[in-house]
């Protein structure tokens, strides 16, 4: 594989993420009325640990290397288990626009943890693009604000979803130099649902009274912004740094406040149509390479030996 196709392909996964991560949004707000944080974030571990496992024996992956189990267990704790349940419990205390403005917080603390701990670069574009975005992400979440005040408890739930975030990227970005992308994933994702076993009883008791739709959500969310679109990310992060990764994620709010215009008819109005432009500036921005770098990287004709055969 050239190093044009390369570099094609990674940002094509991380748009499979972004898309689908912010698909989500819909679901989780329609499966929290019938299903708890605990039992949500289980169902939906449990339906994306299942897809995931199918996969890896269809491709015959086998367990990750005992170097990669650090960054696994670590980022399947605070990524794909406790940030689940304490963002599903944070969004049943506030307003999406005031979740989604405390959340957006992660990218900047992905690029300060990662220059700290993983010694990724803090280029000027990077920082520009984050500054735009986030400014964008501010836009958005108070146009989308409720007219009632918000929950302390629910800021703070959200903040702490966000430090889980961050700290999952941290801990998952190591772990991609020594074990598949489908690996990191599949294994995150089964120690996230083993961390959620204690809501079981409620799971099995909402799920008895809960809707077919509710229920539905439930499993796309397993499916889809889970099993595939974790896997993406991964098979990006993998190729990309930490900080870059973590500004891509800017473009989320930008796509809900879109599929809610769609799927929803909720007509956005101007301040929050500024924000997603925003959003979307600041992620071209921090993408972006200078141009002579862009050049080179175009004429090298070898093919990049890649993190993990």
């Amino acid at each position: 594989m050239n190093a044009r196709h390369t570099h094609l392909l990674a940002p094509a996964a991380a748009a499979v993420t972004v898309v689908l991560w912010a698909s989500a949004f819909v679901s989780i707000r329609s499966a929290g009325d019938a299903y708890s944080p605990g039992a949500l974030a289980l169902g939906r571990l449990s339906s994306g640990a299942l897809a995931l496992g199918v996969i890896c024996l269809v491709r015959r992956e086998g367990l990750p290397p005992r170097a990669a189990w650090r960054g696994i267990v670590i980022s399947g704790a605070l990524w794909f288990g406790f940030y689940m349940v304490v963002l599903n419990w944070g969004e049943q205390q506030v307003d999406a626009g005031t979740a989604a403005l405390v959340v957006n917080i992660g990218p900047i603390l992905i690029a300060l943890l990662g220059a700290r701990l993983l010694g990724d670069p803090m280029p000027p574009r990077l920082l520009a693009g984050m500054a735009v975005s986030f400014a964008g992400a501010v836009a958005v979440g108070l146009s989308m604000s409720g007219g009632g005040g918000s929950s302390v408890l629910g800021v703070v739930l959200c903040l702490l979803a966000a430090v889980g975030y961050a700290g999952g990227v941290v801990a998952q970005k190591p772990a991609l130099g020594k074990a598949s992308a489908l690996q990191v994933t599949t294994f995150g994702c089964l120690v996230g649902a083993v961390g959620c076993l204690p809501f079981a009883g409620q799971l099995v008791g909402e799920a008895a009274d809960a809707p077919v739709s509710a229920t539905l959500n439930m499993v796309y969310l397993g499916v889809f912004p889970t099993a595939l679109a974790f896997t993406t990310w991964a098979y990006a992060l993998a190729r990309t740094t930490a900080s870059r990764m973590g500004a891509t994620t800017y473009a989320v709010p930008a796509l809900v406040v879109l599929m809610s215009w769609l799927a929803l008819g909720e007509v956005p109005g101007l301040m929050t149509l500024g924000g997603g432009v925003l959003c979307l500036a600041g992620v071209a921005v921090s993408r972006s390479r200078p141009r002579d770098r862009a050049l080179a990287v175009e004429a090298a004709p070898s093919d990049p030996e890649p993190l993990r055969k």
